[in-house]
């Protein structure tokens, strides 16, 4: 099956465009919709070359404090030799537009759209786009956690349609998650999959718990509970979600609401400095 997924153009909106937008931003959650990802959100890095990106995600205290999200635009011929500042942090990629060749210890890997890669702490890799178009992809960050006796997996590299669905049980096959890596491999700490809706398919409770999310929506719409809100949502929106943030949704039709999710997982809660 032939998938789609948004990827955000840029641009800048004409003089005559109406201010009112759906953005908004509050102590439990942000809703960033497509339409702010402009050439003047758009911001770069140290040492990539032909990139921008758009900053969907930062750590932020009393807030979403364990990733950052990023939606990158790489030129052809543009990329990174030195991807990443930070040892300690891992990287999830999933390409929505073009194609990019990711590079691990000299072995390189074609990721075409819908394409998915998590690399681990540390890993010596590089990104570049070779094609003829621009290449756009998530990426998401987090600072690894070990867990004494677990090793760090090894690096992932898949893609959305060579991962079978699992369908939530009791739900028709209403309610589905594409999941790239095997959720009892205590080893990762995040989770990054894809959550797909059939049309008319819901989350049926308020789901209410630790973790942390950042939702972009990669095709249809749906409205969308966040703490004691209804929004509209739909394809290049995204959705950041701070722990214990009341959430649950009804897809919209006409096609399937798909979306990309991080989360935190599978570690003891941060407690904080010991009394001395």
């Amino acid at each position: 099956m032939t998938r789609s997924y948004y990827a955000p153009p840029g641009g800048h909106p004409p003089q005559t465009q109406l201010l009112t937008d759906r953005a908004v931003f509050k102590t439990a959650y942000a809703v960033i919709p497509k339409g702010t990802l402009r050439d003047i959100t758009a911001s770069v890095l140290p040492h990539w070359q032909e990139t921008r990106l758009w900053v969907l995600a930062r750590p932020m205290t009393g807030f979403a404090e364990t990733f950052s999200q990023y939606v990158m635009e790489v030129a052809p011929g543009g990329g990174s030799d030195r991807p990443e500042a930070d040892a300690g942090a891992q990287a999830a990629l999933f390409v929505v537009e073009g194609a990019v060749t990711v590079t691990l210890d000299g072995t390189a890997h074609a990721l075409g759209q819908g394409g998915y890669a998590w690399l681990p702490p540390g890993a010596a890799w590089t990104l570049r786009n070779q094609g003829d178009v621009p290449a756009r992809f998530h990426w998401i960050r987090k600072r690894y956690v070990p867990a004494e006796g677990i090793p760090v997996p090894a690096a992932v590299f898949t893609s959305d349609a060579e991962v079978t669905p699992s369908v939530m049980p009791d739900t028709n096959g209403a309610w589905a998650t594409t999941r790239f890596v095997d959720p009892a491999d205590l080893g990762h700490d995040m989770h990054v999959t894809i959550v797909t809706f059939q049309p008319g398919g819901v989350i049926p409770f308020l789901e209410t718990h630790v973790m942390e999310h950042g939702l972009y929506v990669l095709e249809g719409k749906a409205v969308y509970r966040l703490n004691d809100d209804w929004v509209e949502v739909e394809a290049g929106d995204f959705m950041w979600l701070r722990a214990f943030c009341p959430q649950a949704c009804y897809a919209g039709g006409p096609g399937p609401f798909r979306y990309l999710l991080y989360k935190d997982v599978n570690r003891h809660a941060a407690l904080g400095t010991p009394w001395t």
